[in-house]
């Protein structure tokens, strides 16, 4: 069986500063395996995608399985899950918890990545789904909360919709894995929801997102196939057209007269 090389912990580290990783949010299969052909660093997972069909088809990217806020409760809870998701193949955990949960988390080796900025299960504290960080007070908050994780043994950090100077700043004053969610390119790594990197969101796309192609026009036109093919079945079906020879089993005419006489007897009984 061919072996493949995936990165470690360590491994990213030592990449920080030298070069900009690639990052996505996938959650199929199918993603995972064009992240994997397209030579993405780090993708993002919900816990249920991971598996052995997920490292066959997927072997190579670093995998951070998120543990979604308000899922669990206790830092036991947080830790089971933890487990759970790195035999199943992850490589890292996404944990937006407390302090205290990340050091439970870290206390037991399991590599933590935590989130700065914008945080969306905790947006009410920072005004809603906006940037963060745009003035004097809120960039030296971030500060403080990325100083907490590092201390908290995080070895990353999501930082989302902060100014590019900002993050930058941030990023080079920390030993963390800075992951840029529009937060530019000072920080260590570019993270985008492969939805929007596809066009598949029909809703409203953020700022920082790139759309490379239209599958929301695509699955619209399978749509409008599906209910035409669909249509066209109902109306074989109707005037006679399905089955036709082709598509039904014979059988031997000696067999068949065989079994009519067998039926025949036992209908009359």
């Amino acid at each position: 069986m061919k072996k493949h090389k995936r990165a470690t912990v360590a491994d990213l580290l030592a990449e920080k500063g030298k070069r900009q990783l690639t990052m996505l949010r996938v959650t199929s299969l199918e993603e995972a395996e064009a992240a994997e052909k397209a030579g993405i660093d780090i993708v993002s997972v919900p816990p249920s995608l991971l598996g052995p069909v997920f490292r066959e088809i997927a072997p190579t990217p670093f995998a951070i399985p998120g543990l979604e806020y308000g899922d669990h409760v206790s830092a036991e809870d947080y830790l089971r899950a933890a487990f759970a998701a790195l035999n199943a193949g992850g490589d890292a955990v996404y944990c937006a918890a407390s302090l205290q949960t990340i050091r439970r988390l870290r206390d037991e080796g399991v590599p933590v990545c935590g989130h700065l900025g914008l945080i969306p299960s905790k947006a009410t504290w920072t005004g809603g789904f906006r940037a963060v960080g745009k003035t004097a007070a809120s960039a030296a908050e971030i500060w403080r909360q990325t100083r907490a994780l590092e201390e908290a043994g995080a070895f990353a950090a999501e930082i989302e919709v902060v100014p590019e100077d900002v993050a930058a700043a941030i990023s080079s004053n920390t030993s963390m894995l800075m992951i840029s969610m529009g937060a530019g390119s000072g920080c260590d790594a570019q993270y985008l929801f492969a939805d929007d990197v596809l066009g598949a969101n029909r809703d409203h796309y953020p700022r920082h997102a790139k759309v490379y192609r239209n599958f929301a026009a695509e699955y619209d036109r399978l749509q409008r196939e599906r209910i035409a093919a669909f249509t066209e079945f109902a109306d074989d079906v109707r005037s006679g057209a399905y089955p036709e020879k082709r598509h039904l089993v014979g059988v031997d005419e000696s067999e068949l007269r065989t079994f009519l006489d067998r039926l025949e007897n036992e209908t009359r009984k």
